[in-house]
């Protein structure tokens, strides 16, 4: 099974923006079909973006469609957030995510999970 860890998060003000980035170990990112989900407090885990295996096909959730980024650097099994334009409602733990249905965005089919990075926005 892979093993992935997230960095990049940190306190930033509304408007800036942040890299996340998902390192993996174990096996190459490439077998799966990679995502970030966020989770604020009080609030369940929610999809953010997910970018399917070995190919360009990516999908983003509506409240972040246009902001975010989700690339993959295969040589160094690595998978990237960008965010952008930031806001307080962004504030929340992200997690990286690896599962293996192409198009998912329920985090129930994504099977390996790093610990999460924290991003807060202030306003």
């Amino acid at each position: 099974q892979v093993q992935l860890v997230e960095s990049g998060g940190g306190s930033v003000q509304a408007g800036d923006s942040l890299r996340l980035s998902c390192a993996a170990s174990g096996r190459t990112i490439g077998l799966y079909v990679m995502g970030w989900f966020r989770q604020a407090p009080g609030k369940e885990r929610e999809f953010v973006a997910a970018r399917w295996r070995n190919t360009d096909k990516t999908y983003y959730a509506d409240s972040v469609k246009g902001r975010c980024t989700i690339s993959r650097d295969n040589t160094r099994n690595t998978v990237y957030l960008q965010m952008n334009s930031l806001n307080p409602e962004d504030t929340a733990v992200y997690y990286c995510a690896a599962g293996g249905v192409p198009g998912s965005t329920h985090a129930e089919d994504f099977t390996s999970w790093g610990h999460g990075t924290q991003v807060t926005v202030s306003s």
